[in-house]
């Protein structure tokens, strides 16, 4: 792999029938952080997880911000092009579909900036408490793919407008989106991992 290649985990699949998960952890995590959360989602499935490039404070990210809910875009789009380039040599490397990208907070917005740069990276997406990556975004072709949008209520970091916007900008690329809100703040709750397995469940019966 390249340089521009990423520290990662993978886990081959066990069940050949469901597709492969990109896992993308949140800031400060790292590429064990969802290996976890991928093998409950989907029991089976082969795992890509790779350790975001930026550090922030010792803590690795998937790209640069300014501040809090303030992202340093022209970093978005460099970073979410590698994570791309990444996808692809991986692809090559274990013999794997695109993958659907899991990506939790920070990783769900390199995860929605990748949907809209690089479409053809991914065959879908769960995006865990997304925010929109870019506020010039590309006009993307996204016919069909499916998506996932889980969002808290409580969120204090993720404006309910904002999730909303991204549930928007998705479905006029072409999207399918499910969008929900539930009764949580920005971390995870047992009502995200009961969605998530359901829909990739639906999703995996879909293309089989």
């Amino acid at each position: 792999m390249t340089e521009s290649s990423f520290i990662h985990r993978f886990e081959p699949a066990r069940d050949a029938g469901s597709p492969p998960l990109l896992l993308l952890h949140g800031t400060g995590g790292d590429e064990n952080d969802l290996l976890g959360l991928g093998k409950m989602i989907s029991p089976g499935a082969a795992l890509l997880s790779p350790r975001g490039r930026v550090l922030e404070h010792g803590m690795p990210r998937f790209f640069r911000r300014l501040a809090e809910g303030v992202f340093d875009e022209d970093d978005v789009r460099r970073r979410a092009h590698e994570l791309g380039d990444f996808v692809a040599e991986a692809q090559k490397q274990y013999g794997l579909a695109a993958p659907i990208a899991v990506g939790f907070s920070n990783g769900a917005n390199i995860a929605a900036a990748l949907l809209l740069l690089k479409p053809k990276a991914l065959a879908g997406a769960i995006l865990l408490r997304a925010m929109v990556p870019l506020s010039d975004p590309p006009n993307a072709d996204l016919a069909g793919k499916p998506v996932l949008l889980l969002s808290g209520q409580a969120d204090p970091i993720v404006p309910a407008s904002n999730s909303a916007r991204l549930a928007a900008l998705l479905s006029e690329a072409g999207a399918r989106v499910t969008h929900k809100v539930l009764p949580a703040g920005h971390q995870l709750s047992q009502a995200d991992l009961s969605l998530a397995c359901d829909w990739i469940g639906k999703v995996s019966a879909e293309a089989a």
